[in-house]
């Protein structure tokens, strides 16, 4: 290998150290701080507004959702100036660090002509960039460090109000209604794995719970023409396939799956008087806040955070319902939901007016 000619090395060198200070130009004015603490205060600032189109998008449960949403616009009116004010206390340290490098590019710009001349100031001026990016590095963390809990927890508060307005926008776009009073509580992405391994054939969808049901309805594009093993056609498959009363889940499983152990997957063992006594699904969301969700649902605990309450009327017809049919005297053995108008005898047929 041809050893590099030294005014070419040289000129190398000072174009990438140009290049560096380039970025240390943008990088001392802490524009990654500034851009991190702009961010949660939009976030911050449009917590309440996103919260009330999701009460008008029927999400009812989390009365609190709202006094959070005013604690952090509390807590972030006390945060935001001292963290203006420290990132420009830091800012205005770090262009003074880097305006001495600045000033010696010149004088070695003028040496590319002559390496041996210019290699030491070259040496001293790369440490110095070392130094002020080493610095930036530190502001940053520091600047973090003010806020980082408080970030956190406005993160958190931010994908949960995302999860439910995927939920509230799956359950717009669904193929089926709600019952009357029923309520939405969350939404997944989710394959049934009927087998109980995921299968290329599985239907993909979306996984439903609401405060009365778990719900599964398939919804994807489903190749319908092939050319050499290249999909040209598709459709369109959307259509509920699995409902069932959640006070019929008598267990929820969960497990990692996939070669890495990094897919979600939840099974729900249901008791006698579902459809199906499993279903298994693999989830595009942690397993184990599922199953969380799922034994709420079931214990009914959301309720107890309810922004809108019960229709007692409907709770009362549902309490009213017969214990037999008045035709044939069989048990009703169907789970009576409330918003349900009828129900039909497992024996007779003969439909029953709530």
């Amino acid at each position: 290998m041809a050893t590099p000619n030294p005014v070419e090395q040289f000129s190398d060198d000072l174009r990438a150290l140009q290049n560096k200070i380039g970025s240390l130009q943008q990088s001392v004015q802490l524009t990654k701080a500034r851009d991190s603490v702009e961010d949660v205060q939009t976030s911050v600032n449009g917590m309440a507004q996103r919260i009330l189109s999701l009460r008008t998008r029927g999400y009812v449960f989390e009365k609190d959702l709202e006094s959070q949403a005013q604690a952090f616009v509390t807590s972030w009116a006390l945060l935001y100036p001292n963290l203006q004010a420290q990132i420009n206390l830091q800012s205005n340290s770090l262009l003074n660090a880097l305006r001495p490098v600045e000033m010696q590019m010149p004088q070695l710009a003028s040496m590319a002509g002559n390496p041996a001349m210019g290699r030491g100031l070259l040496a001293n001026l790369q440490s110095a960039v070392e130094g002020v990016e080493s610095k930036v590095s530190a502001s940053e963390r520091a600047i973090e460090g003010m806020y980082d809990q408080f970030n956190n927890q406005v993160y958190a508060a931010t994908k949960h109000l995302n999860d439910i307005e995927y939920m509230v926008t799956q359950l717009a776009e669904a193929s089926f209604q709600l019952l009357p009073t029923e309520a939405g509580i969350a939404a997944v992405k989710a394959v049934w794995c009927k087998a109980g391994k995921e299968q290329k054939e599985d239907p993909e969808g979306v996984l439903y719970l609401t405060d009365q049901r778990l719900l599964f309805e398939q919804k994807e594009e489903v190749a319908t023409k092939k050319v050499l093993f290249v999909v040209t056609e598709k459709k369109k498959v959307q259509g509920l396939l699995l409902e069932a009363p959640v006070t019929l889940v008598e267990k929820v499983d969960t497990s990692k799956q996939g070669m890495l152990k990094n897919e979600d997957h939840i099974e729900l063992r249901f008791l006698s008087g579902a459809p199906l006594q499993v279903a298994h699904f693999h989830i595009w969301q942690e397993n184990v806040a599922w199953q969380a969700l799922v034994n709420r649902a079931k214990s009914k605990d959301f309720d107890k955070g309810r922004a809108v309450e019960l229709d007692q009327a409907a709770v009362d017809k549902v309490k009213a319902a017969p214990a037999q049919c008045p035709s044939c005297g069989g048990n009703i053995t169907t789970v009576v939901l409330r918003g349900m108008d009828s129900i039909n005898c497992e024996y007779c047929g003969f439909v029953i007016r709530l």
